[in-house]
């Protein structure tokens, strides 16, 4: 027996989950608001503060041999060590499994860590995925490329041709992964089928709902089995942290969380109190990105400047009846496309905007503004960036929560300047 992967087991067993004695009332009944402030917290912390205390430990001690065993039988939940759980890790994952409606959640240091860590605990040499093609093009990248190097086979389909998922599916399947939204194209997956589709074959589902939030849209109400989020982006909403989180059923994750203590990819003391302070105005922040995105959106399909608009909240959205279906609100991501021009005159609209900073990322209090084929595609083939939808003529912007009269004001310049 591997007695360090033991003790990790332990660890992750014994570390409380959820915290539900924490407060008065049923938080997790509560509304969302409610919840982004209270969930997953003591109502009477140490020293009596308000704020959940930082533990910079990176280990936690017993007071005898007989707490110890206490702790290894599985009869105390507490901390051990570090990189198996932390009292500030406790607190953001109770938090976030209650906005999500979820049994339990875990934290990783990033998004990418996040659906890496999944992958590698649940997927074997031989099994194989299969992805809708609109996705993040590092969960691309390393999936088709890194899990190969494992025997692990990634199919790639359409994103939305159910047709093609079904027809890529055979026994050695073991995952179907999408975004919804997708980025950048804010394709809108119709869950209930997606869920479906994984059922009737006995596979699982994931769907990376980093664009969607909490907020707007909850995945394992249609059956899907993991929810995965870059909580760098909404979530934290501040552009001052990189985390991760998976959401789906305890008896799911607790072996992924088995794994995360082995592989280490965890998040510092330090960053997961940024993102429980940045989870208590979520509901708040979210309510204005979606109204930015709205009327951003509208104001750019409505300019001579501009062709496309990926958007779905709009109605030209080719998955606008799907979102509005199942979304709550369309978030502040929008990619859009100017009329008639190429790669260099498309920068000069970028570099024109004064109020949204040039920068990669999402989600955060002030809006980006970004050329894909310059920040994520430049090293793509032409080839490539045709296959994946990236076009030279592309922008993306993520709108914050300054006031969108601003926002529309500072763009109509930019597409005239």
């Amino acid at each position: 027996m591997d007695c360090t992967s033991n003790v990790a087991s332990k660890a992750s067993t014994a570390a409380p989950k959820g915290n539900s004695e924490s407060l008065d009332f049923s938080v997790r009944q509560a509304g969302l608001s409610t919840r982004c402030v209270h969930a997953g917290e003591r109502r009477q912390k140490a020293e009596g503060s308000i704020t959940a205390p930082v533990f910079n430990a990176s280990t936690y001690t017993f007071e005898s041999t007989e707490d110890l065993l206490r702790y290894v039988k599985g009869e105390e939940q507490r901390e051990e060590y570090g990189r198996y759980g932390n009292p500030n890790e406790r607190s953001v994952e109770a938090k976030i499994a209650a906005l999500e409606k979820a049994e339990d959640a875990i934290v990783y240091g990033s998004g990418m860590a996040a659906i890496v860590g999944l992958l590698m605990t649940k997927l074997s040499a031989g099994d194989e995925i299969v992805f809708f093609d609109q996705c993040y093009h590092r969960s691309r990248e390393f999936c088709a490329k890194h899990l190969a190097r494992f025997g692990v086979i990634t199919h790639q389909v359409t994103t939305g041709d159910f047709d093609a998922m079904e027809a890529a599916i055979n026994d050695k399947t073991k995952m179907l992964v999408s975004e919804s939204p997708t980025n950048p194209h804010l394709t809108v997956i119709d869950l209930e089928k997606f869920a479906a589709v994984g059922k009737a074959n006995e596979v699982e589902t994931l769907i990376d709902a980093t664009l969607a939030t909490p907020y707007n849209l909850s995945p394992l109400e249609y059956g899907i089995d993991y929810v995965l989020h870059s909580a760098t982006k909404y979530l934290g909403g501040h552009n001052d942290l990189i985390a991760g989180i998976i959401c789906g059923r305890k008896e799911s994750l607790d072996p992924i969380r088995s794994m995360r203590g082995i592989l280490g990819n965890i998040s510092a003391p330090n960053n997961l109190y940024l993102l429980e302070r940045g989870l208590k105005t979520f509901s708040l922040r979210m309510q204005r990105h979606n109204e930015n995105g709205q009327r951003v959106a509208e104001f750019l399909e409505s300019h001579p400047r501009v062709g496309r608009v990926f958007y779905p909240g709009l109605p030209s959205h080719p998955t606008h009846d799907i979102a509005a279906a199942q979304m709550k609100g369309f978030g502040g991501l929008i990619t859009f496309e100017i009329q008639d021009a190429d790669w260099q005159e498309t920068a000069r609209i970028v570099d024109a905007a004064q109020i949204p900073r040039i920068a990669a990322s999402l989600g955060g209090v002030e809006s980006l503004i970004e050329q894909p084929l310059v920040m994520s595609y430049y090293h793509c083939t032409p080839e490539d960036r045709k296959r994946f939808g990236i076009s030279d003529n592309m922008i993306r912007m993520s709108c914050g929560i300054e006031d969108a009269d601003d926002l529309i004001v500072d763009l109509e310049q930019a597409l005239t300047a």
